[in-house]
């Protein structure tokens, strides 16, 4: 099989701003691919070697949320958040950009998911929490991006339900409440593949359902 090669030297700048960037990948003569991503040239995933690949940060951080209450059922805590591409408010976990602070902090993923959680619920982690990571690196949608995300799961352990709000929200954040599901709730929601108003989710929205339902948390 002949590998596809990506050399810095063979990619072009399409389109360059702030928050997004186009990137023609050329891989052999005459033949382009577009890379929509957040990085820069020199940190394209598309140029790494599989050591650097192994050792790259993501770009964001998404977060399973889980309230396990004291005498209580377990629910898994969801947000509707407005997602521009989408047009709508969608069934979302608490999740943002690891910014170079939280690199420089050494522990990227878990500073990420502490800070993101405060804004997005209102909730500050406790020692009596538990916080571990579900999979270091993700690529979202890698037909056409090399957005990736790592998945950090969050278990609430507390003696009752905390004080929850969504004010920190930045930029262009805007949520529109809580979800907060029980087991067979989250079952539900996977088998319609829709919320309860039959609005599809995000793959991360899905992931945090299937961890929850699968007591992969516990």
């Amino acid at each position: 099989m002949n590998t596809p090669i990506i050399t810095k030297d063979k990619v072009k700048t399409l389109f360059d701003n702030k928050y997004v960037k186009v990137f023609d990948l050329q891989y052999e003569e005459g033949k382009h691919y577009l890379d929509a991503t957040r990085r820069p040239l020199d940190e394209l995933t598309a140029i790494k070697s599989n050591d650097e690949l192994r050792k790259m940060v993501p770009d964001a951080v998404s977060c399973v949320v889980i309230l396990n209450l004291k005498g209580e059922e377990p629910l898994l805590c969801l947000t509707k958040e407005y997602r521009f591409p989408a047009g709508r408010f969608l069934l979302s976990v608490p999740a943002g950009l690891i910014d170079k602070a939280d690199i420089e902090n050494g522990d990227p993923l878990l500073t990420t998911a502490k800070r993101e959680i405060c804004e997005e619920t209102g909730i500050t982690i406790q020692e009596s929490d538990k916080m571990s990571i579900i999979s270091p690196l993700l690529f979202s949608t890698p037909g056409m991006t090399d957005e990736s995300n790592a998945v950090v799961q969050v278990v609430l352990n507390r003696e009752s339900m905390p004080k929850m709000s969504q004010s920190g929200a930045e930029g262009t954040e805007c949520f529109d409440g809580f979800i907060m599901l029980n087991k067979e709730e989250a079952i539900k929601t996977l088998k319609a593949g829709a919320d309860k108003d039959g609005i599809y989710f995000s793959t991360y929205t899905w992931i945090a359902l299937m961890t929850f339902v699968s007591g992969m948390w516990q």
